[in-house]
This record gives C-alpha cells, structure tokens and sequence, in this order.
C-alpha cells in the first residue's frame, strides 16, 4: 500500500517562504511522477506543480511560476515544493499525489493521495 504523508505547511505572512515536503512509501518510488495539488476553502481542487519521476520534467500552474520550485530526492522516496514570495491568494490545504501506474507525468486521475497540510498567508 502506498502512504503519502505531507508536512512543512504553517502560518507565515505575505511575502515568506515555505518549503513543504511529501514522504511516500510502499513502493518504487523513483519510478512515478509526483504532483502536488492544493484546495482553497469554497474552491476546487487545483493543479500546482509536478515533477517526472526523473525529475527532468517539471510543470507548473501559472499562478506559482517563478515563485514554487518542485524538486524530489529518489534516495530519501521524498518530494518538496518550495514556495518563495508567498501570497494570501496561496492560502490552501496542500495534497501530493501519485499515480498507479509508472513512467507517467501528469495523468489524467491518481491513485494515491496523501492527506495535506495546511498553509495560511496573511496579509
């Protein structure tokens, strides 16, 4: 069974930096493309950065462009996302996530979710 468990999300104000970090276990993690998601209150669930499973691919939302760093250590089966320039309109629970089968970036539904940490940005 694969277990995805978050941390790194807090307080900070407008302007800061978080770096929020992904532990997966259960399974070869160097072979599957990770995501990371986030959800505002009221909002739906959105796409914010993901990373190949060889790290040479790496997409980003527009909203976080220049400002979050997606990176992953396959030796430590972790993933992180650095967020720099925090805004309050980044506010969110954030969620990584992986897919079932490997070798694929960005697909379509994931299997595996971890359960999300929160960030608040005050202004």
């Amino acid at each position: 069974q694969v277990q995805l468990v978050e941390s790194g999300g807090g307080l900070v104000q407008a302007g800061d930096s978080l770096k929020l970090s992904c532990a997966a276990s259960g399974r070869t993690f160097s072979s599957y493309a990770m995501t990371w998601f986030r959800q505002a209150p009221g909002k739906e669930r959105e796409f914010v950065a993901a990373i190949s499973w060889h790290s040479i691919i790496k997409d980003y939302a527009d909203s976080v462009k220049g400002r979050f760093t997606i990176s992953r250590d396959n030796a430590k089966n972790m993933v992180h996302l650095q967020m720099n320039s925090l805004k309050p309109e980044d506010t969110a629970v954030y969620y990584c996530a992986a897919p079932g089968t490997p070798f694929q970036f960005r697909p379509k539904s994931y299997d595996y979710w971890g359960q999300g940490t929160q960030v608040t940005v005050s202004s």
